[in-house]
């Protein structure tokens, strides 16, 4: 069996070697996150050379250096001064939440183009001033939102880009994580910045794009029960939504899921129409029920995209990102003004 698997594998087309025009020069700024995104296409990418990566913690680094496609790449503690000494095109911006706003702004400064961890920044005027200095260095800039890049979520997506199951009036979604062993960042609001931003951002940007409704108010309810050593980290969060044609959305999030969990998360997204209602979740898949089709179950799913990759070719490409500028400030400012509901027990008018 073993050899006949062997064999399976081998006879996969390996994937497409992506060609840019010139050589880029990438650095990586945080060993925290999504970073795997950047790292596991680089075979893909041979004018693409990772050059420095930085991280305070120098066991991490250390640990980095194991990697061989990481290996080469020039070790740092310091970010600003691996900004100063190398030579660069493009950074990535990871670690912890509350550093995150200042690495970026450095970034800009320096005229590169970034991509970054959500969120961009856990306070309001950090954001604003991400805005203002992105637009005046005339840089690049996108987020780690690799979801949208998921099979399931593109097969959602065309279901609703179809007209079979008409416009969306409500939207159901879910995470729910095991908490496990979390870095001493997680447990302070100052370097967390709150579970609706680190999380709820990947479902906020999910809600938005596959239903093509945008939101207009939003209530948010975030807490922590139990679990003492997670510290000021929300372990449950309840999320509510008025979608621009009065329809409702709500977003439910927990870290309660049991270690004997088949997978870290559970994640799910249920988007009813005025004609039926798609939905997705690991355990049934993509589903569908219409006035138009019978129920059934989407079985063949667009190919997996990449955020990182959809990002290399709008800059240097000339291709239209499919992660959008405005798509990401915006769902950075819903994420932001649903902490700011929790905190305040109010709703927010998001403008």
């Amino acid at each position: 069996m073993a050899g006949a698997a062997s064999s399976a594998l081998a006879a996969q087309p390996a994937p497409d070697v992506i060609r840019l025009p010139r050589k880029v020069r990438v650095a990586l700024i945080g060993l925290e996150g999504h970073t795997g995104e950047i790292f596991s296409h680089l075979p893909r990418l041979p004018d693409v050379e990772l050059v420095a990566i930085q991280d305070a913690d120098e066991k991490a680094l250390e640990r980095t250096a194991r990697n061989p496609r990481l290996s080469a790449a020039r070790r740092y503690t310091d970010y600003r001064r691996m900004l100063d000494l190398e030579k660069l095109d493009l950074v990535a911006v990871c670690g912890n939440n509350g550093a995150r706003a200042a690495a970026i702004l450095a970034v800009a400064e320096r005229k590169l183009h970034v991509i970054a961890e959500k969120p961009l920044a856990i306070e309001q005027e950090d954001l604003e001033r991400i805005k203002k200095s992105v637009a005046a260095a005339g840089i690049r800039l996108s987020m780690l939102l690799p979801m949208r890049f998921s099979p399931p979520y593109l097969a959602v997506k065309q279901v609703v880009d179809s007209g079979e199951i008409g416009p969306v009036a409500q939207i159901a979604a879910q995470k729910s994580y095991k908490a496990g062993a979390r870095a001493a960042w997680f447990k302070k609001r100052s370097t967390y910045g709150g579970t609706m931003p680190w999380i709820g951002s990947h479902m906020v940007d999910l809600m938005r794009w596959t239903s093509g409704r945008e939101f207009t108010e939003v209530f948010s309810y975030e807490t922590r029960i139990g679990f003492p050593e997670l510290g000021e980290m929300e372990n449950v969060t309840a999320t509510l939504f008025r979608l621009d044609n009065g329809g409702a959305g709500a977003l439910r999030m927990d870290y309660f899921r049991p270690q004997t969990a088949p997978t870290h998360g559970d994640d799910r997204l249920r988007l009813a129409g005025l004609k039926g209602i798609v939905e997705y979740q690991a355990a049934t898949g993509v589903t569908v029920m219409s006035d138009q089709a019978k129920p059934r179950v989407v079985s063949e799913l667009p190919p997996p995209g990449s955020v990182f990759l959809d990002f290399l070719g709008s800059v240097y490409l000339e291709k239209s990102a499919a992660l959008s500028l405005q798509d990401i400030y915006r769902v950075c400012d819903i994420v932001l003004a649903a902490r700011l509901s929790a905190d305040q027990h109010r709703v927010i008018r998001l403008i």
